[in-house]
Protein backbone atom coordinates (compact mmCIF):
# COMPACT_ATOMS: atom_id res chain seq x y z
CA UNK A 1 0.00 0.00 0.00
CA UNK A 2 1.38 3.57 -0.88
CA UNK A 3 2.25 5.69 2.06
CA UNK A 4 -0.30 8.45 1.81
CA UNK A 5 0.10 10.27 5.43
CA UNK A 6 1.10 13.92 4.94
CA UNK A 7 4.91 14.61 4.68
CA UNK A 8 5.25 17.66 7.51
CA UNK A 9 8.78 19.67 7.40
CA UNK A 10 9.67 21.90 9.91
CA UNK A 11 12.05 25.03 10.18
CA UNK A 12 13.14 28.22 11.88
CA UNK A 13 13.30 31.65 10.41
CA UNK A 14 14.16 35.15 11.61
CA UNK A 15 12.01 37.31 9.55
CA UNK A 16 9.28 40.19 9.94
CA UNK A 17 6.19 38.00 9.88
CA UNK A 18 4.07 40.49 8.13
CA UNK A 19 6.72 39.96 4.87
CA UNK A 20 6.64 36.37 4.90
CA UNK A 21 4.60 34.02 2.32
CA UNK A 22 2.15 31.99 3.90
CA UNK A 23 -0.95 30.12 3.32
CA UNK A 24 -1.52 30.43 6.93
CA UNK A 25 0.30 32.65 9.31
CA UNK A 26 -0.55 31.42 12.94
CA UNK A 27 0.11 34.74 15.62
CA UNK A 28 -0.36 33.64 19.18
CA UNK A 29 -2.80 35.71 21.39
CA UNK A 30 -2.63 36.00 25.13
CA UNK A 31 -5.56 36.85 27.07
CA UNK A 32 -4.24 40.31 27.68
CA UNK A 33 -3.17 40.74 24.18
CA UNK A 34 -0.69 39.84 21.06
CA UNK A 35 2.15 37.42 22.14
CA UNK A 36 5.16 39.65 21.21
CA UNK A 37 5.70 43.12 20.06
CA UNK A 38 5.98 41.15 16.45
CA UNK A 39 2.15 39.71 16.68
CA UNK A 40 1.23 43.10 17.80
CA UNK A 41 2.86 44.47 14.36
CA UNK A 42 1.08 42.12 12.19
CA UNK A 43 -2.93 42.72 14.25
CA UNK A 44 -1.81 46.52 13.79
CA UNK A 45 -1.21 46.35 9.70
CA UNK A 46 -4.30 44.27 9.13
CA UNK A 47 -6.34 47.02 10.75
CA UNK A 48 -7.18 45.53 14.35
CA UNK A 49 -8.72 43.02 14.24
CA UNK A 50 -8.02 41.40 17.59
CA UNK A 51 -10.11 44.24 19.24
CA UNK A 52 -13.50 43.80 16.76
CA UNK A 53 -13.04 39.97 17.59
CA UNK A 54 -13.15 40.24 21.58
CA UNK A 55 -16.15 42.92 21.58
CA UNK A 56 -18.10 40.27 19.28
CA UNK A 57 -16.92 37.66 21.81
CA UNK A 58 -15.54 35.45 18.89
CA UNK A 59 -12.07 35.13 20.90
CA UNK A 60 -10.86 36.84 23.55
CA UNK A 61 -7.43 34.49 23.42
CA UNK A 62 -8.40 31.52 25.60
CA UNK A 63 -6.04 28.25 24.93
CA UNK A 64 -7.36 26.01 22.69
CA UNK A 65 -9.83 28.71 20.45
CA UNK A 66 -8.95 30.47 17.30
CA UNK A 67 -10.42 32.78 15.26
CA UNK A 68 -9.54 33.00 11.13
CA UNK A 69 -8.99 36.53 9.08
CA UNK A 70 -8.12 37.01 5.86
CA UNK A 71 -5.73 39.62 5.13
CA UNK A 72 -7.03 40.91 1.66
CA UNK A 73 -3.58 41.52 0.74
CA UNK A 74 -2.07 43.87 3.48
CA UNK A 75 0.40 41.31 4.80
CA UNK A 76 2.25 38.60 2.25
CA UNK A 77 0.59 35.71 4.26
CA UNK A 78 -2.91 34.84 2.72
CA UNK A 79 -4.98 33.93 5.90
CA UNK A 80 -4.10 34.42 9.35
CA UNK A 81 -4.95 32.51 12.31
CA UNK A 82 -5.44 34.23 15.92
CA UNK A 83 -4.63 31.38 18.14
CA UNK A 84 -5.37 31.24 22.00
CA UNK A 85 -2.94 30.90 24.09
CA UNK A 86 -4.73 31.27 27.55
CA UNK A 87 -3.21 33.52 30.68
CA UNK A 88 0.32 34.87 30.14
CA UNK A 89 1.94 33.85 33.56
CA UNK A 90 0.38 30.11 33.19
CA UNK A 91 2.66 29.64 29.93
CA UNK A 92 4.00 26.31 29.59
CA UNK A 93 5.31 24.17 26.84
CA UNK A 94 1.82 22.36 27.05
CA UNK A 95 0.39 25.80 26.00
CA UNK A 96 2.98 26.28 23.35
CA UNK A 97 2.57 22.34 21.88
CA UNK A 98 -1.15 22.26 22.18
CA UNK A 99 -1.84 26.28 20.09
CA UNK A 100 1.02 24.78 17.17
CA UNK A 101 -1.46 21.58 17.19
CA UNK A 102 -4.24 23.64 16.86
CA UNK A 103 -2.67 25.74 13.67
CA UNK A 104 -0.89 22.73 12.34
CA UNK A 105 -4.62 21.04 12.35
CA UNK A 106 -6.64 24.19 10.97
CA UNK A 107 -3.86 24.34 7.99
CA UNK A 108 -4.43 20.93 6.69
CA UNK A 109 -7.89 21.42 7.00
CA UNK A 110 -7.69 24.20 4.68
CA UNK A 111 -5.11 22.68 2.24
CA UNK A 112 -2.29 25.29 2.99
CA UNK A 113 0.86 23.83 1.94
CA UNK A 114 2.78 26.50 3.91
CA UNK A 115 2.48 27.31 7.65
CA UNK A 116 4.21 30.19 9.07
CA UNK A 117 3.62 30.37 13.50
CA UNK A 118 4.42 32.98 15.86
CA UNK A 119 3.60 32.02 18.92
CA UNK A 120 6.61 33.13 21.40
CA UNK A 121 9.38 34.64 21.74
CA UNK A 122 10.18 35.48 25.63
CA UNK A 123 13.20 35.77 26.92
CA UNK A 124 15.68 35.96 30.03
CA UNK A 125 15.81 33.74 33.14
CA UNK A 126 12.65 34.80 34.13
CA UNK A 127 10.91 33.52 30.73
CA UNK A 128 8.43 30.56 31.70
CA UNK A 129 9.62 28.37 29.01
CA UNK A 130 13.29 28.56 27.59
CA UNK A 131 13.68 29.48 24.00
CA UNK A 132 15.08 25.98 22.98
CA UNK A 133 11.80 24.23 25.27
CA UNK A 134 9.99 26.40 22.60
CA UNK A 135 11.11 25.21 19.62
CA UNK A 136 11.30 21.81 20.64
CA UNK A 137 7.39 22.10 21.75
CA UNK A 138 6.02 24.13 18.86
CA UNK A 139 7.67 21.49 16.37
CA UNK A 140 6.74 18.70 18.27
CA UNK A 141 3.16 20.40 18.10
CA UNK A 142 3.04 21.11 14.28
CA UNK A 143 3.78 17.36 13.65
CA UNK A 144 1.39 16.45 16.31
CA UNK A 145 -1.68 18.51 14.77
CA UNK A 146 -0.66 18.21 11.09
CA UNK A 147 -1.04 14.12 11.24
CA UNK A 148 -4.27 12.50 9.46
CA UNK A 149 -4.52 8.28 9.22
CA UNK A 150 -6.27 8.31 5.77
CA UNK A 151 -3.94 6.11 3.56
CA UNK A 152 -6.81 3.69 3.03
CA UNK A 153 -9.14 6.76 1.40
CA UNK A 154 -8.63 6.78 -1.93
CA UNK A 155 -9.49 10.44 -2.23
CA UNK A 156 -7.30 11.89 0.52
CA UNK A 157 -4.78 12.80 -1.60
CA UNK A 158 -7.33 15.30 -3.19
CA UNK A 159 -8.97 16.35 0.48
CA UNK A 160 -5.47 18.19 2.09
CA UNK A 161 -2.33 18.95 0.56
CA UNK A 162 0.24 16.12 0.09
CA UNK A 163 2.74 18.43 2.27
CA UNK A 164 2.77 20.97 4.98
CA UNK A 165 5.87 23.42 5.01
CA UNK A 166 5.88 25.08 8.29
CA UNK A 167 8.08 27.56 9.68
CA UNK A 168 8.60 29.59 13.15
CA UNK A 169 8.96 32.98 13.26
CA UNK A 170 10.65 35.44 15.41
CA UNK A 171 12.46 39.15 14.52
CA UNK A 172 15.00 38.50 17.02
CA UNK A 173 18.49 36.60 15.46
CA UNK A 174 19.28 35.10 18.79
CA UNK A 175 15.90 33.57 19.54
CA UNK A 176 15.76 32.48 16.07
CA UNK A 177 19.19 30.35 17.05
CA UNK A 178 17.42 29.06 20.22
CA UNK A 179 14.42 28.13 18.95
CA UNK A 180 16.27 26.62 15.98
CA UNK A 181 18.05 24.45 18.74
CA UNK A 182 15.16 22.88 19.98
CA UNK A 183 13.24 22.79 16.79
CA UNK A 184 15.63 20.07 15.56
CA UNK A 185 15.33 17.98 18.52
CA UNK A 186 11.25 18.39 18.03
CA UNK A 187 11.34 17.81 14.09
CA UNK A 188 13.14 14.13 15.68
CA UNK A 189 10.00 13.18 17.88
CA UNK A 190 7.36 14.29 16.26
CA UNK A 191 8.18 12.24 13.38
CA UNK A 192 8.88 9.59 15.47
CA UNK A 193 5.30 10.01 16.93
CA UNK A 194 3.55 10.55 13.57
CA UNK A 195 5.35 7.56 12.58
CA UNK A 196 4.20 5.53 15.71
CA UNK A 197 0.76 6.31 14.77
CA UNK A 198 0.53 5.25 11.51
CA UNK A 199 1.87 1.79 12.82
CA UNK A 200 -0.46 1.77 15.67
CA UNK A 201 -3.37 2.63 13.25
CA UNK A 202 -2.38 0.37 10.87
CA UNK A 203 -5.40 -2.47 11.18
CA UNK A 204 -4.32 -6.67 11.63
CA UNK A 205 -4.71 -7.61 8.60
CA UNK A 206 -1.98 -5.55 7.55
CA UNK A 207 0.30 -5.88 10.76
CA UNK A 208 0.99 -9.07 11.85
CA UNK A 209 3.64 -9.91 14.28
CA UNK A 210 6.11 -11.11 11.18
CA UNK A 211 4.92 -7.85 9.34
CA UNK A 212 5.74 -5.57 12.55
CA UNK A 213 9.25 -7.48 13.25
CA UNK A 214 10.00 -6.88 9.39
CA UNK A 215 9.17 -2.98 9.27
CA UNK A 216 11.44 -3.20 12.93
CA UNK A 217 14.26 -4.46 10.82
CA UNK A 218 13.50 -1.77 7.86
CA UNK A 219 13.93 0.71 10.34
CA UNK A 220 17.36 -0.28 11.93
CA UNK A 221 18.34 -1.24 8.23
CA UNK A 222 17.71 2.91 7.99
CA UNK A 223 19.56 4.09 10.97
CA UNK A 224 23.60 3.39 11.35
CA UNK A 225 23.56 3.38 15.19
CA UNK A 226 20.50 0.69 15.28
CA UNK A 227 20.40 -2.72 15.13
CA UNK A 228 17.70 -5.40 14.81
CA UNK A 229 17.34 -9.02 15.49
CA UNK A 230 14.07 -10.88 15.69
CA UNK A 231 13.70 -14.14 17.67
CA UNK A 232 10.82 -16.13 15.37
CA UNK A 233 8.78 -19.26 17.20
CA UNK A 234 11.80 -21.82 16.74
CA UNK A 235 13.75 -19.58 18.50
CA UNK A 236 11.59 -18.67 21.09
CA UNK A 237 10.59 -22.30 21.31
CA UNK A 238 14.39 -22.98 21.91
CA UNK A 239 14.84 -20.23 24.60
CA UNK A 240 11.51 -21.67 26.69
CA UNK A 241 9.82 -18.61 26.29
CA UNK A 242 6.62 -20.52 26.99
CA UNK A 243 4.47 -16.85 27.79
CA UNK A 244 4.96 -15.49 24.44
CA UNK A 245 4.33 -18.76 22.94
CA UNK A 246 0.98 -19.53 24.93
CA UNK A 247 -0.39 -16.36 24.30
CA UNK A 248 0.54 -16.64 20.03
CA UNK A 249 -0.01 -20.31 19.62
CA UNK A 250 -4.05 -19.93 18.74
CA UNK A 251 -3.24 -17.68 15.92
CA UNK A 252 -2.11 -18.70 11.89
CA UNK A 253 0.04 -15.61 12.55
CA UNK A 254 3.16 -16.47 14.60
CA UNK A 255 4.46 -14.87 17.26
CA UNK A 256 7.79 -12.69 17.26
CA UNK A 257 10.46 -11.03 20.16
CA UNK A 258 12.01 -8.28 18.36
CA UNK A 259 15.15 -6.65 19.68
CA UNK A 260 16.69 -3.49 18.72
CA UNK A 261 19.62 -2.31 20.04
CA UNK A 262 21.09 1.20 20.26
CA UNK A 263 24.58 1.98 21.07
CA UNK A 264 26.28 5.42 20.98
CA UNK A 265 29.66 6.03 19.65
CA UNK A 266 32.15 5.85 22.08
CA UNK A 267 30.31 3.98 24.89
CA UNK A 268 31.96 2.05 27.30
CA UNK A 269 31.36 -1.19 29.33
CA UNK A 270 30.62 1.49 32.22
CA UNK A 271 27.90 2.69 29.86
CA UNK A 272 24.30 2.38 31.29
CA UNK A 273 22.18 0.07 29.94
CA UNK A 274 18.36 0.58 29.61
CA UNK A 275 15.56 -1.56 28.76
CA UNK A 276 12.29 -0.88 27.45
CA UNK A 277 10.04 -2.88 26.81
CA UNK A 278 6.62 -2.66 24.81
CA UNK A 279 3.13 -4.83 24.55
CA UNK A 280 2.40 -5.84 21.06
CA UNK A 281 -1.08 -7.31 21.03
CA UNK A 282 -1.41 -7.23 16.90
CA UNK A 283 -5.22 -8.07 17.70
CA UNK A 284 -6.63 -9.28 21.11
CA UNK A 285 -9.61 -10.80 20.53
CA UNK A 286 -9.66 -11.97 24.41
CA UNK A 287 -8.61 -15.75 22.92
CA UNK A 288 -10.92 -18.54 24.33
CA UNK A 289 -11.79 -15.97 27.31
CA UNK A 290 -13.33 -13.95 23.86
CA UNK A 291 -13.82 -10.50 24.61
CA UNK A 292 -17.87 -8.65 23.43
CA UNK A 293 -18.01 -8.18 20.09
CA UNK A 294 -18.78 -4.65 20.65
CA UNK A 295 -15.80 -2.27 19.92
CA UNK A 296 -13.52 -5.03 19.04
CA UNK A 297 -12.18 -3.66 16.25
CA UNK A 298 -10.36 -1.17 18.43
CA UNK A 299 -8.31 -4.40 19.48
CA UNK A 300 -5.61 -3.84 16.34
CA UNK A 301 -4.46 -0.95 19.13
CA UNK A 302 -3.45 -3.51 21.52
CA UNK A 303 -0.16 -3.16 20.09
CA UNK A 304 0.53 0.22 21.04
CA UNK A 305 2.56 -0.11 23.69
CA UNK A 306 5.01 -1.98 21.38
CA UNK A 307 4.48 0.52 18.43
CA UNK A 308 5.76 3.66 21.26
CA UNK A 309 8.80 1.81 21.80
CA UNK A 310 9.39 1.26 18.42
CA UNK A 311 9.02 4.85 18.09
CA UNK A 312 10.73 5.98 20.68
CA UNK A 313 13.68 3.64 19.18
CA UNK A 314 13.98 5.68 16.16
CA UNK A 315 13.57 8.35 17.68
CA UNK A 316 16.42 7.46 20.22
CA UNK A 317 19.00 6.68 18.02
CA UNK A 318 19.17 9.55 15.86
CA UNK A 319 19.14 12.05 18.57
CA UNK A 320 22.17 9.90 19.84
CA UNK A 321 22.12 10.12 23.65
CA UNK A 322 25.01 8.69 25.51
CA UNK A 323 23.52 5.86 27.11
CA UNK A 324 22.64 2.01 25.91
CA UNK A 325 19.39 1.23 24.66
CA UNK A 326 17.39 -1.94 24.26
CA UNK A 327 14.02 -2.24 23.00
CA UNK A 328 12.04 -5.16 23.21
CA UNK A 329 8.96 -5.94 21.68
CA UNK A 330 7.19 -8.73 22.08
CA UNK A 331 4.54 -9.74 19.39
CA UNK A 332 1.73 -11.97 18.94
CA UNK A 333 -2.37 -11.86 18.22
CA UNK A 334 -4.36 -13.26 20.71
CA UNK A 335 -7.03 -15.83 18.82
CA UNK A 336 -10.00 -18.42 19.71
CA UNK A 337 -8.87 -21.72 17.93
CA UNK A 338 -8.28 -25.06 18.46
CA UNK A 339 -4.71 -24.35 19.63
CA UNK A 340 -5.35 -21.75 21.61
CA UNK A 341 -3.87 -21.69 25.09
CA UNK A 342 -6.59 -22.11 27.81
CA UNK A 343 -8.03 -20.82 30.98
CA UNK A 344 -6.84 -23.71 33.79
CA UNK A 345 -3.60 -24.35 31.69
CA UNK A 346 -0.36 -23.54 33.41
CA UNK A 347 2.69 -22.00 31.63
CA UNK A 348 6.07 -22.04 32.31
CA UNK A 349 7.62 -18.28 31.45
CA UNK A 350 11.05 -17.68 30.10
CA UNK A 351 11.91 -16.91 33.69
CA UNK A 352 11.23 -20.66 34.61
CA UNK A 353 8.26 -19.40 36.89
CA UNK A 354 5.00 -21.21 36.36
CA UNK A 355 1.75 -19.77 35.66
CA UNK A 356 -1.88 -20.70 35.82
CA UNK A 357 -4.20 -19.36 33.36
CA UNK A 358 -7.53 -18.16 34.66
CA UNK A 359 -8.47 -16.21 31.83
CA UNK A 360 -6.73 -16.11 28.08
CA UNK A 361 -7.59 -12.33 27.39
CA UNK A 362 -4.74 -10.67 30.70
CA UNK A 363 -2.53 -12.30 28.04
CA UNK A 364 -0.35 -8.68 27.91
CA UNK A 365 0.97 -9.61 31.18
CA UNK A 366 2.02 -13.27 29.72
CA UNK A 367 4.22 -12.28 26.83
CA UNK A 368 5.78 -8.98 28.92
CA UNK A 369 6.75 -11.51 31.37
CA UNK A 370 8.62 -13.16 29.36
CA UNK A 371 10.50 -9.71 27.70
CA UNK A 372 11.37 -8.27 31.10
CA UNK A 373 13.36 -11.86 31.70
CA UNK A 374 15.02 -11.45 29.00
CA UNK A 375 16.21 -7.95 29.30
CA UNK A 376 17.65 -8.59 32.47
CA UNK A 377 20.07 -11.65 30.59
CA UNK A 378 20.93 -8.48 27.82
CA UNK A 379 22.50 -6.38 30.58
CA UNK A 380 19.17 -3.94 31.34
CA UNK A 381 19.69 -3.26 35.32
CA UNK A 382 16.87 -0.57 34.55
CA UNK A 383 13.65 -1.78 32.62
CA UNK A 384 10.81 0.32 31.66
CA UNK A 385 7.75 -1.56 30.23
CA UNK A 386 4.73 0.03 28.43
CA UNK A 387 1.31 -1.47 27.68
CA UNK A 388 -2.35 -0.84 27.13
CA UNK A 389 -2.74 -3.06 29.99
CA UNK A 390 -6.15 -3.12 32.08
CA UNK A 391 -9.47 -1.94 31.77
CA UNK A 392 -9.01 -1.47 35.80
CA UNK A 393 -6.18 1.36 34.73
CA UNK A 394 -8.67 3.21 33.00
CA UNK A 395 -11.37 2.73 35.75
CA UNK A 396 -9.21 3.88 38.09
CA UNK A 397 -7.51 7.46 36.03
CA UNK A 398 -9.73 7.85 33.59
CA UNK A 399 -8.61 8.40 30.05
CA UNK A 400 -5.89 11.32 29.84
CA UNK A 401 -3.83 9.48 32.53
CA UNK A 402 -1.48 6.70 32.35
CA UNK A 403 -0.80 4.46 35.50
CA UNK A 404 2.87 4.37 36.66
CA UNK A 405 4.09 1.65 38.81
CA UNK A 406 7.32 0.00 40.09
CA UNK A 407 9.81 -1.12 42.16
CA UNK A 408 12.30 1.69 42.50
CA UNK A 409 11.12 5.60 43.54
CA UNK A 410 14.04 6.85 41.77
CA UNK A 411 13.22 5.50 38.94
CA UNK A 412 9.45 6.66 39.23
CA UNK A 413 10.52 10.55 39.89
CA UNK A 414 12.37 10.17 36.75
CA UNK A 415 9.52 8.67 34.61
CA UNK A 416 7.38 11.86 36.17
CA UNK A 417 9.69 14.51 35.53
CA UNK A 418 9.77 13.55 31.66
CA UNK A 419 6.46 13.22 31.79
CA UNK A 420 5.96 16.57 32.91
CA UNK A 421 8.15 17.81 29.69
CA UNK A 422 5.84 15.90 27.22
CA UNK A 423 2.68 16.13 28.69
CA UNK A 424 1.74 12.36 28.26
CA UNK A 425 0.39 12.29 31.97
CA UNK A 426 1.56 9.43 34.52
CA UNK A 427 -0.46 8.74 37.74
CA UNK A 428 1.77 6.91 40.48
CA UNK A 429 -0.22 3.72 41.84
CA UNK A 430 0.84 0.87 44.17
CA UNK A 431 1.92 -2.64 43.41
CA UNK A 432 3.55 -3.57 46.64
CA UNK A 433 3.32 -7.14 48.47
CA UNK A 434 -0.54 -6.98 49.01
CA UNK A 435 -1.13 -7.00 45.12
CA UNK A 436 2.02 -9.39 44.73
CA UNK A 437 -0.04 -11.74 46.92
CA UNK A 438 -3.04 -11.44 45.45
CA UNK A 439 -1.39 -13.32 42.39
CA UNK A 440 -0.37 -16.03 44.11
CA UNK A 441 -1.74 -19.44 42.56
CA UNK A 442 -2.42 -22.43 44.76
CA UNK A 443 -1.26 -24.82 41.88
CA UNK A 444 1.59 -23.07 40.35
CA UNK A 445 3.84 -19.72 41.38
CA UNK A 446 1.76 -17.43 39.81
CA UNK A 447 -2.32 -16.70 38.65
CA UNK A 448 -2.88 -14.67 35.53
CA UNK A 449 -5.47 -12.55 37.26
CA UNK A 450 -5.91 -11.18 40.70
CA UNK A 451 -9.57 -10.52 42.07
CA UNK A 452 -12.10 -8.34 41.84
CA UNK A 453 -10.01 -5.08 43.07
CA UNK A 454 -7.45 -3.10 42.06
CA UNK A 455 -6.96 -4.93 38.48
CA UNK A 456 -4.24 -2.10 36.92
CA UNK A 457 -1.87 -2.73 40.67
CA UNK A 458 -2.42 -6.57 40.94
CA UNK A 459 -1.38 -6.84 36.76
CA UNK A 460 1.90 -4.62 38.06
CA UNK A 461 2.53 -7.02 40.52
CA UNK A 462 2.81 -10.03 38.60
CA UNK A 463 4.85 -8.07 36.51
CA UNK A 464 7.55 -7.30 39.25
CA UNK A 465 8.04 -11.03 40.10
CA UNK A 466 9.93 -10.86 36.98
CA UNK A 467 11.73 -7.73 37.15
CA UNK A 468 13.22 -8.59 40.28
CA UNK A 469 16.77 -7.59 40.46
CA UNK A 470 16.59 -4.43 37.80
CA UNK A 471 15.07 -1.11 38.74
CA UNK A 472 11.62 -1.25 37.11
CA UNK A 473 8.66 0.68 35.83
CA UNK A 474 5.52 -0.41 34.45
CA UNK A 475 3.40 2.19 32.37
CA UNK A 476 -0.29 1.32 31.81
CA UNK A 477 -1.63 3.15 28.86
CA UNK A 478 -4.69 1.29 27.88
CA UNK A 479 -7.07 4.61 28.41
CA UNK A 480 -4.45 6.93 27.07
CA UNK A 481 -3.86 5.25 23.38
CA UNK A 482 -6.33 6.46 21.57
CA UNK A 483 -7.89 9.94 20.84
CA UNK A 484 -11.72 9.65 19.70
CA UNK A 485 -13.37 11.83 16.85
CA UNK A 486 -12.30 15.07 17.81
CA UNK A 487 -12.42 18.55 15.46
CA UNK A 488 -9.35 19.87 17.05
CA UNK A 489 -7.00 16.23 16.47
CA UNK A 490 -7.05 13.57 14.03
CA UNK A 491 -8.81 10.46 15.37
CA UNK A 492 -7.47 7.00 15.79
CA UNK A 493 -3.85 6.62 17.78
CA UNK A 494 -1.69 9.77 19.53
CA UNK A 495 1.07 8.19 19.53
CA UNK A 496 1.22 8.09 23.37
CA UNK A 497 4.34 7.17 25.28
CA UNK A 498 6.83 8.15 22.29
CA UNK A 499 8.07 11.57 23.43
CA UNK A 500 7.80 10.59 26.60
CA UNK A 501 10.57 7.13 26.75
CA UNK A 502 12.79 9.33 24.34
CA UNK A 503 12.79 12.55 26.36
CA UNK A 504 13.31 9.75 29.66
CA UNK A 505 16.09 8.03 27.62
CA UNK A 506 17.32 11.75 27.00
CA UNK A 507 17.52 12.64 30.49
CA UNK A 508 19.84 9.81 31.10
CA UNK A 509 22.58 10.62 28.53
CA UNK A 510 23.22 13.72 29.78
Amino acid sequence: MKNRIIDVSVGTRRADAAAVKADLLAVGVFEDGPCCAAAASVNKTLGGPLKRLKQLGDFEGKAQTSAMVYTDGKIAASRVLFVGLGPRDKTDVQTLFKAAALAAHQAVDRKAKTLGLLLYCAQGKAAPVSLEQAGQAIAEGIGFGAYRYDEYIEQAAKKRASKLTATILTAEAKTAVALKKGAAIGAITAAAQSYARTMANRPANVITPATLAAEAKKLAASIPSLRCSVLEQKQLSAKKMGGILAVGQGSANPPRLIVLEYKPAGASAKTPVIGLVGKAITFDSGGISLKPGQGMEDMKFDKSGGIAVLGAMRAIAHLEPHVNVIGLIPAAENMPSGASYRPGDIVTTYSGKTVEIQNTDAEGRMILCDAIAYAKTLGCRTIVDMATLTGACVVAVGAKRAGLMGNDESLIEQLKAASVKTGERLWHLPCDDEFVEAMKSKIADLKNVGGKWGGACTAAAFLSQFAQGAKWAHIDMAGVGVWGADEKQAPGSIGFGVRLLTEFIRAQGK
